[in-house]
């Protein structure tokens, strides 16, 4: 690993990228001695240019955090105590491999969390460990995120990862539903400085629509912005894709000649006449009309669909419609369309052998199908607490907090509590991590060094950026790398297994670069250029690419999978329902939080309180509640206590709530969390309501009642 100088009395200058959220933006970190003096943005940092968010910011109290753990803790008796690293190494093993040899191999189940993808370290060596449990009962943040994305990507064009994204350095039309890239940074479009990104388009002489149940942030600077119903969206974007069809707006391109299924899809979307959807959706039928039009007529243009439109019973329906409509208008795989990215290491493509599969096996329980090795984790609680062959009876967590993030929470919270035996890797006792056993915490992550491998797969601009760690560890802390080289020896050894341990991140990174796009190029991207390129590496814009790329069998795009002819019947099905006038509940992003893992620091959680929710003044007054007042929110036989924000925003029809909040436990060690506690999304989302075709759950557009708080009520 590279040496680390921070000894020094005099000011350093440190550069590397945000790891908090997708945009990877570049930071200059400004040190002096063991003293973080300032983090600003780094004006030379290519893809970021200066950007910086207020997460970034905060990486200083991140790295100082009192309540975060620096060496291994083991419960005994019920009371916490520090353990050795090695000895926790062991106890480990042992766990482990007596769980798995009296009940099954798929005795043990794994959660992996978001951050588990921000961090090299993670993703260089964390399977390292993980593969040797051979369980079918893995579970990640994916099935609560972008499931819906990558499933798609699958089934048309061959692999989980090839995934387009708009151009929006180069559009002409930027059409947004269910994002708000402005809170977000973008997401799975890693497009650092977005606000300044989305101006530009209209500074050209273009456009940003939004389509969206709150005027977002986004919305706000868009060109226009058009309230939906929750939930709705993929009768939107048939109904779209009919117009084309019905009207040969068509722009065939290069991929024409590649694809596969344009007759059956233009059958499939025939029911879905403007009128019936404009009824179903609240859109007018004029403007689904004017709008469809006009993304055919574009010079260029992008259909980018996210949280909004993934975490729905119609998850993947949408996502493949968006796809389509990106298709038909010709700006799939073109300059300011939609473009696969070309990162420096591992870039999706026939080589790569992460193409993903579907449906090999099924969960125990309730028959869910896999994905790519993994199952859906809203059928984690039932697979710990149903008896029987495979019941999961101990459980491994890396940098995840499910009991905050996934549906039917409080379920998941009572069966943690159940399992013979958990270890989490991760730096905080928080509410999932307290029903472990041992805990095994990174040291801070400005003493790892840093490559983004996933997320330059979705940026919007090719580009490469290593980032040297900025302090030392302490000799008791270990890093990331270092905590999965120690399991996975200690498990392969209680198993009588030879296994060696993995060299450091850094030169993986070099094969990694050795193997990839720009080895062989007329300038050759290097090892020692990437490490000593502090502000990161341009490596152009974004190209069509597409058709040397696709990985289906026959090389060809599947535009009509046979999965989604049934998805379309049970869509017609539900429209033919009578529209409810009932509360529907949709979630909020936050620019100065992502999920539930940094409610701990302070400058992100000063000010306004933010789990709040938002509720039309007309609907206030309907329900005889008032601005700031506690009401009861309720679904699925579940309640929560809730402060009321009023905001003409949200439509008449719709709350918004924030995700990730709910800090209530007593027994957890994050005193800022817990002094801004929120209330917890997920305790209302039901883990039997999913989108049927992926098992994504949903967390976004389900019948909500809300009404005065009983004065005998209690606050959950």
């Amino acid at each position: 690993m590279p040496a680390v100088e921070n000894t020094l009395s005099q000011p350093q200058s440190h550069y590397r990228a945000c790891h908090l959220c997708e945009a990877i933006c570049g930071l200059k970190i400004v040190t002096e001695g063991e003293q973080i003096r300032s983090i600003t943005g780094d004006k030379d940092d290519p893809l970021s240019r200066g950007h910086i968010c207020p997460k970034g910011v905060a990486l200083k109290e991140l790295h100082g955090d009192p309540d975060r753990l620096r060496t291994p803790i083991q419960k005994v008796a019920g009371q916490w105590q520090p353990i050795a690293w090695q000895d926790a190494y062991q106890l480990v093993a042992d766990k482990l491999s007596a769980i798995q040899r009296q009940y099954g191999d798929d005795a043990i189940g794994i959660y992996a969390g978001n951050p588990n993808v921000h961090n090299l370290g993670h993703m260089t060596h964390g399977s390292h460990f993980t593969r040797l449990i051979k369980t079918k009962n893995r579970f990640s943040a994916t099935s609560v995120d972008q499931l819906p994305h990558h499933l798609v990507s699958l089934w048309m064009y061959g692999h989980q990862f090839l995934l387009p994204i708009a151009d929006i350095d180069h559009t002409d039309l930027l059409l947004v539903i269910g994002a708000n890239p402005l809170a977000s940074n973008g997401s799975l479009l890693t497009a650092p400085d977005i606000r300044n990104r989305l101006s530009a388009i209209r500074d050209r002489g273009g456009e940003v629509v939004v389509i969206d149940p709150r005027r977002t942030e986004t919305a706000k600077r868009a060109s226009a912005h058009h309230f939906i119903r929750p939930g709705t969206d993929a009768a939107l974007l048939l109904a779209m894709i009919k117009l084309i069809v019905d009207n040969r707006w068509q722009r065939p391109n290069h991929l024409t000649p590649l694809t596969d299924g344009l007759e059956q899809l233009s059958q499939a979307v025939a029911p879905f006449s403007v009128d019936w959807v404009s009824a179903y959706c609240g859109i007018e039928a004029a403007t689904i009309e004017r709008l469809t039009k006009r993304l055919c007529q574009a010079n260029s243009a992008a259909v980018y669909g996210r949280m909004g439109v993934s975490t729905q019973a119609f998850g993947t329906l949408c996502q493949w419609a968006i796809q389509v409509l990106n298709l038909l208008t010709g700006n799939l795989d073109s300059v300011g369309g939609t473009l696969v990215s070309t990162p420096a290491i591992n870039p999706a493509g026939p080589s790569d052998r992460a193409k993903g599969h579907f449906g090999r096996w099924h969960s125990r329980v309730r028959g869910l199908a896999e994905f790519s090795k993994e199952l859906p984790c809203a059928v984690m609680a039932e697979e710990i607490t149903t008896a029987g062959a495979g019941q999961i009876k101990a459980m491994i967590t890396i940098a995840g907090n499910p009991v905050l993030s996934t549906p039917s929470a409080d379920n998941l919270d009572k069966a943690l509590a159940s399992l013979d035996f958990m270890v989490s890797v991760d730096p905080y006792l928080n509410e999932t991590t307290r029903h472990a056993d041992l805990i095994l915490p990174p040291a801070s992550p400005l003493a790892h060094s840093h490559y983004d491998l996933i997320f330059n797969k979705f940026a919007v601009r090719n580009y490469a950026k290593y980032s040297k760690p900025v302090f030392a560890r302490a000799a008791d802390e270990r890093l990331d790398h270092e905590i999965f080289n120690g399991l996975a020896l200690a498990l392969a050894a209680a198993n009588g297994m030879p296994l060696q341990p993995l060299p450091a991140p850094e030169a993986m990174l070099a094969l990694g670069l050795a193997d990839g796009p720009y080895a062989n190029s007329d300038n050759p991207l290097t090892p020692e250029q990437l490490l000593s390129a502090e502000h990161g590496i341009d490596l152009g814009p974004l190209t069509p690419s597409l058709p040397a790329r696709l990985c289906t069998d026959n090389g060809r795009i599947n535009a009509f999978p046979a999965p989604i002819a049934t998805d379309i019947a049970r869509l017609q099905q539900q429209m033919d329902r009578p529209t409810s006038s009932e509360l529907t509940l949709i979630g909020k992003r936050d620019l100065r939080s992502n999920n539930s893992w940094m409610h701990n620091l302070p400058y992100l959680v000063k000010g306004k309180p933010r789990c709040v929710l938002l509720v039309h003044p007309n609907t206030l007054t309907k329900l005889h509640l008032s601005d700031g007042e506690t009401a009861q929110l309720s679904a699925n036989g579940n309640q929560l206590t809730v402060t009321i924000a009023a905001s003409d925003d949200v439509h008449p029809e719709v709350v918004c709530l924030p995700h990730g909040w709910g800090h209530r436990f007593a027994d957890t060690q994050q005193q800022v969390a817990n002094e801004h506690p929120g209330v917890n999304f997920n305790r209302l989302a039901d883990a039997k309501q999913l989108d049927p075709l992926s098992g994504n759950a949903v967390l976004s557009g389900f019948t909500v009642q809300l009404k005065p708080l009983d004065k005998t009520d209690k606050p959950l």
